[in-house]
C-alpha cells in the first residue's frame, strides 16, 4: 500500500527523533526510504509544516517524496489537497493520528494508519538470514613443522 504521511505527527511517535532537532525531517525520510526499499514499488509521499530556514528541502529519492507546506498553508491542509488528487485510492493509506485528518480521510474511502502503530513499524528490524560462518578447522602440525619448531626452541640440535 502507498503511503501519505503526516511527517511532524509521525515524528513525535519516533523514540529517538524530536521535533526540536533541525534534522528530524532528514532522519524521518531515511525511516522511511528503508521501509519503502522493503516494500519494493510502494510510493511514500512525506508532508512537512513549513521547514526551518535555510533546511535543504531536497530530501526525495529511494522511493520518498517530501513536500513542505508553505506559508500560509500548514501540512494537514496541503495533505487534504493530495487526498482529493489521489488515483486509486484503495492503494493509499494515510498515517497520521490528528482526528481532522483520519476524518478527511475515512470521508474519501482512504485508509488510515494510525501514526504510533506505523512508527512501532519502523521501528522493528526484519530478521537477516544470515549464513553462519563455518569454523576454521585448524590442521595439525605436520612432522616436518614440529621438527622445525623443536629445532627453533632449542629442543633438537643439528649436530
Amino acid at each position: 500500500m502507498n503511503l501519505l504521511v503526516d511527517g511532524h505527527n509521525l515524528i513525535g511517535q519516533i523514540p529517538g527523533l524530536s521535533l526540536s532537532d533541525p534534522e528530524d525531517e532528514a532522519k524521518l525520510v531515511m525511516l522511511l526510504r528503508g521501509y519503502a526499499a522493503a516494500k519494493r514499488g510502494r510510493q511514500v509521499l512525506v508532508v512537512f509544516d513549513r521547514g526551518v530556514y535555510g533546511h535543504p528541502q531536497r530530501l526525495d529519492g529511494y522511493g520518498v517524496v517530501c513536500q513542505f507546506a508553505r506559508s500560509p498553508q500548514d501540512a494537514d491542509t496541503q495533505i487534504v489537497r493530495q487526498l482529493d488528487r489521489l488515483r486509486g485510492r484503495r492503494d493509499w493509506a494515510v498515517v497520521t493520528a490528528d482526528r481532522a485528518l483520519v476524518r478527511a480521510a475515512e470521508e474519501r474511502q482512504i485508509a488510515v494508519i494510525d501514526s504510533r502503530r506505523f512508527a512501532q513499524q519502523l521501528g522493528e528490524k526484519p530478521a537477516k538470514r544470515v549464513r553462519p560462518i563455518p569454523e576454521k578447522r585448524e590442521l595439525p602440525p605436520s612432522a616436518a613443522e614440529v621438527e622445525e619448531w623443536l629445532r627453533l626452541f632449542g629442543e633438537r640440535d643439528d649436530t
